[in-house]
């Protein structure tokens, strides 16, 4: 009896990376968009080797057996990012209007549903976002327990497409969370979509739950009740959270819990309806994006919100006017007839464009500022080399006309062609 060939397991290692190798690509981009300068190069090529950019320029050596994409009648630019996503999270439309009333449909969409109902949403809608070429997004929860960490998982390894996945878990709140109208005799339908602390022991091992549980942003509620965060509150949850080097958004609508997170010094403040003026000034100083959720007209008024778009376009105008740091985030948490989550999520475009933002600002906020603000700037939202391969196209010039982003017609994330 022949005894068996021995495989090593260095030259096994070799023979599967041989074998997984994706071969080369090419890409000839008619136009190509630099948005952190808002400049174009025309007749540029793109190498991309595995998920990474190899090389760029007007003449690149690809090697042999190189596939080559022609995008030569198209405009080349980076993955786009959106920084408030809610991808577990579908609520119907129907219902009375108002805040209090789209509240009372949160609580009733989350203790109706079950966790693995919300990862099969949650699928969809990063395949949806993926689509519309958003390559990149940050979930800030309402993910039940932990189904966006499952997503998140289940995207890195393949089992279902998505763009990449920068997720909260669970929420911190004071008790209560955002749900009004709770009653003493069911306590715990506040569980698990949110994590209540109330105090500084409790704030820390809020923390810790979520990054034990696979959380890469803490997402905190500053002013949903009656009872606000303290600035000595954020700051507790700011120093844990960087602890282990995460970063913290916070959710504050009114003026007195933007305020309160701004001085606390958060990395971003989602949502900030009626910042005034002064507090917008405190958040540039202390450098704290703005992620506003900026509504488009149709949106409000789908979700009974009519009154906010006005004000997000006006507080939009403000923000730019003071210099403040602002990424694009949409929140968008309900369908609409004929559109997908990626395209209700690339329509906010249209607030931005009603503050008058020009075509290059706009994109900046999708691209190199929420990247920054993401923490992945060394990854994404650039196109060059060592860069992620993570790349769209459009018809027309995203620089005159920030409308053509509705029309992505190429996508490419991690070096794979998604959509073409």
């Amino acid at each position: 009896m022949k005894p068996r060939p021995v495989v090593r397991p260095a030259l096994l290692l070799l023979l599967v990376s041989l074998l997984s190798r994706a071969e080369p690509v090419l890409i000839r981009a008619g136009r190509l968009v630099d948005p952190a300068t808002g400049t174009v190069a025309t007749g540029q090529q793109i190498l991309v080797e595995g998920a990474i950019i190899r090389a760029v320029g007007p003449s690149v050596a690809a090697p042999p057996g190189t596939q080559v994409l022609d995008l030569s009648d198209r405009t080349v630019l980076p993955g786009l990012i959106d920084a408030h996503t809610h991808l577990c999270l579908t609520m119907a439309t129907q219902g009375g209007k108002g805040l209090n009333e789209l509240l009372f449909r949160l609580l009733a969409s989350t203790v109706l549903e079950t966790n693995a109902r919300r990862a099969l949403v949650g699928a969809m809608n990063a395949r949806d976002m993926l689509q519309s070429g958003f390559t990149t997004v940050r979930d800030v929860g309402n993910a039940g327990n932990y189904a966006d960490t499952d997503l998140r998982r289940a995207i890195e390894e393949g089992m279902v497409p998505g763009p990449t996945v920068i997720n909260a878990g669970r929420i911190i709140t004071p008790l209560g969370g955002q749900f009004h109208g709770l009653q003493p005799e069911r306590p715990d339908l506040g569980e698990p979509e949110y994590l209540y602390a109330d105090t500084p022991e409790q704030m820390r091992e809020a923390v810790r739950k979520n990054v034990l549980f696979g959380a890469r942003v803490i997402k905190i509620v500053v002013d949903d009740q009656p009872y606000l965060y303290s600035v000595d509150d954020v700051k507790v949850l700011i120093a844990e959270s960087a602890r282990a080097g995460l970063k913290v958004a916070a959710h504050a609508g009114t003026e007195a819990g933007t305020r309160v997170a701004a001085e606390a010094g958060v990395a971003s403040i989602e949502h900030a309806y009626t910042a005034s003026t002064e507090v917008l000034q405190l958040m540039k100083k202390k450098n704290v994006y703005l992620v506003g959720t900026d509504f488009t007209r149709s949106a409000a008024e789908a979700m009974g919100m009519a009154d906010y778009h006005q004000k997000v376009v006006d507080r939009l105008k403000r923000a730019r006017a003071v210099g403040v740091s602002i990424a694009y985030g949409t929140d968008i948490i309900f369908p609409v007839p004929g559109e997908t989550r990626g395209t209700l999520s690339i329509a906010g475009i249209e607030s931005f464009q009603e503050a008058g933002f020009t075509p290059a600002e706009i994109l900046r906020t999708m691209t190199t500022s929420a990247a920054k603000l993401l923490g992945v700037d060394g990854q994404r939202g650039a196109i060059r080399p060592g860069m992620a391969a993570d790349i769209v196209a459009v018809p027309g010039d995203p620089l005159a006309d920030a409308s053509v982003l509705r029309r992505v017609s190429f996508v490419m994330k991690d070096g794979k062609v998604i959509r073409r």
